[in-house]
Parts: C-alpha cells; sequence; structure tokens
C-alpha cells in the first residue's frame, strides 16, 4: 500500500520595497556592531528599529490624552449631546445646498 506524501512548503511574505539611505562609515560601522550584538542582520535591524521608531512617533502624534476632567466632559458630551443651535441648523442648511453629496 502506498501513502501519500504532503509537502509543505511556508508561505513567507515577499519584501516588495525597497528603501536606500546613504550613511557616513562610522555610522554603519556602529548600527552594525547593534545588529551584531542584537543578533540581527543590518538589514532586519534597521527595518525593526525603524518600526519601533515610527511605532513610537505615531503613537505619540495620535494619541489624544485628556485630563480626568475634560475627559468625563468628553464622555458626557457624546452620552448627552446638546441640542443644535438655531445658527447650527442654519449653517447645515446652507452646506447642504452648497455641497451636493
Amino acid at each position: 500500500m502506498q501513502t501519500a506524501t504532503i509537502r509543505r512548503t511556508s508561505r513567507k511574505p515577499v519584501a516588495d520595497d525597497r528603501v536606500t539611505a546613504r550613511i557616513p562609515h562610522a555610522n554603519r560601522l556602529i548600527i552594525e556592531r547593534a545588529a551584531a550584538v542584537y543578533g540581527a542582520t543590518l538589514n532586519q535591524f534597521i527595518v525593526q528599529s525603524a518600526l519601533d521608531r515610527a511605532g513610537i512617533i505615531l503613537e505619540r502624534e495620535e494619541t489624544l490624552q485628556l485630563s480626568e476632567r475634560d475627559s468625563r466632559t468628553f464622555l458626557d458630551a457624546l452620552e448627552k449631546p446638546p441640542v443644535p443651535s438655531d445658527r447650527l441648523i442654519s449653517a447645515l442648511k446652507s452646506h447642504d445646498q452648497l455641497v451636493k453629496c
């Protein structure tokens, strides 16, 4: 009796974008040393370091930090929105006439 052999191939995502940078030789040596200590290739280290830094920057720039008082005010406004004023209603009507979606 014959048995079938199933071969599994790993499906690693293919990196198709390239980023290049020119840096002073001394900086490259420092980065290469750090990559070696980290146990990564130069490319892996650079990509991971850039991603780590990007995450920090995006979190800092895209996160809204409110005081406890301000967060309560914001949540209260979401739960019990104020009644629209006459000026707001008028502005919405004007907008609807000017912008056809």
